[in-house]
């Protein structure tokens, strides 16, 4: 357990065995599931967490509390590696009275079997408990429709849910000025481009509430809490949910003998030729998508590559275009090239892909037949999409 602030304590654990989260992200440094304990009159739990370490995380509790009960849950995300341990705290306190709004207690009732010792709460609903008054600010699909964020003016502490939050986990310090922030931000790029990236819209309008807020610690229910650097990480939502990306350039292809790959050094070093220095280069074969969409989300520039494979693009080419259509990624600039055998495809639906993103193309695509040179349209692309990027 930590003390944060005002009688605000992290009872949070880290998950350092899963491999992927959601069973689909890589988890190279683990995850932070963080829970806090606010004691005042009334004590008051926020989210739980994955139920696989719920002895851990009672223990934290007990810690804190020395006998006290908690009388107030608040669910402000029911997502099971936040909720997964609302039915062993309901046994373990049968008299806490859970809060949430109407779209969580529909849920909690769903997952818990939980329908009774509820309070049902609405945007800028509060509950009185002791010294302090706790308000309550709906942030639908951010990223679950029954998300909602929870203020303590006294303290001035909004607890977001996943808002603001970050792969990795907590390695000694919980506050950000207890611990070297910088590994964090890559991090909380690629968990908003993976898991919070089609919903920009929603985020914005979030962000809007929460600015009308005296915020000066942000505790998200993964990584740091956000004190000090709090208004970086503002920064990066905000810009990540208007799809802006700076400058610039991810450069993705898939390839099966090279000649495609050849395509993709050409276009590197035009684009670093044009003073470009930020090039983002994946082969969809070794690199996880989970990267690929960090650093799409991350910069505006973008330009794929894909040999013809049996008349439709490179599979993992394929697969990578599927989840950036999910997301609905916005904004970006666009170059395309590939190269084929017997008969081409790839150029061709790489430019409906294009077209469906509604992307600005910046040149003409490159098509290469077997092992004909393309170097110098394949330069011509790269210089192109250099200028657009520099300008």
């Amino acid at each position: 357990m930590k003390l944060i602030t005002n009688n605000i304590y992290y009872v949070g654990v880290n998950d350092r065995q899963k491999a992927l989260f959601e069973n689909l992200w890589p988890l190279p440094h683990g995850v932070a599931y963080n829970s806090y304990l606010i004691l005042d009159r009334k004590v008051v739990l926020v989210d739980t967490v994955e139920i696989c370490y719920s002895e851990i995380f009672f223990r934290k509790i007990d810690e804190v509390l020395q006998g006290r009960k908690i009388d107030y849950l608040i669910i402000d995300h029911i997502e099971p590696d936040h909720g997964g341990c609302i039915g062993l705290l309901r046994n373990r306190y049968p008299d806490v009275q859970i809060i949430g709004n109407k779209q969580t207690l529909s849920m909690l009732a769903g997952y818990h079997n939980i329908t009774d010792g509820l309070l049902e709460v609405k945007d800028g609903d509060t509950v009185d408990v002791g010294a302090r008054r706790l308000s309550f600010h709906t942030a639908p699909m951010v990223h679950w429709p029954e998300v909602m964020f929870t203020y303590d003016a006294a303290s001035k502490t909004l607890f977001s849910a996943d808002a603001f939050g970050t792969y990795g986990t907590l390695d000694g310090g919980i506050i950000d000025t207890e611990l070297n922030p910088a590994p964090f931000w890559d991090e909380m790029i690629r968990y908003y481009s993976n898991i919070v990236g089609k919903y920009g819209n929603p985020v914005q309008k979030a962000l809007q509430k929460t600015a009308q807020l005296d915020v000066r610690i942000i505790c998200s229910t993964h990584g740091p809490v956000w004190t000090e650097h709090r208004a970086k990480a503002i920064d990066i939502y905000n810009r990540l949910s208007r799809y802006e990306g700076v400058g610039g350039v991810t450069l993705i292809y898939g390839s099966m003998y090279g000649h495609t790959e050849q395509m993709a050094e050409t276009i590197a070093a035009a684009l670093s030729d044009g003073g470009v220095r930020d090039i983002a280069m994946h082969n969809v074969s070794r690199s996880h998508s989970s990267y690929i969409l960090r650093d799409l989300f991350n910069y505006r520039g973008v330009i794929i590559g894909s040999p013809t494979y049996s008349n439709q693009l490179f599979p993992e080419i394929d697969s990578l275009l599927k989840k950036i259509e999910i997301r609905e990624l916005k904004n970006r600039l666009y170059g395309y090239f590939g190269s084929f055998t017997w008969c081409g495809a790839a150029v061709k639906r790489l430019e409906t892909f294009g077209e469906q993103m509604k992307w600005e193309t910046v040149s003409e695509p490159v098509e290469q037949k077997q092992n004909i040179s393309t170097a110098e349209q394949c330069y011509a692309l790269g210089a192109r999409m250099a200028e657009r990027i520099k300008n």
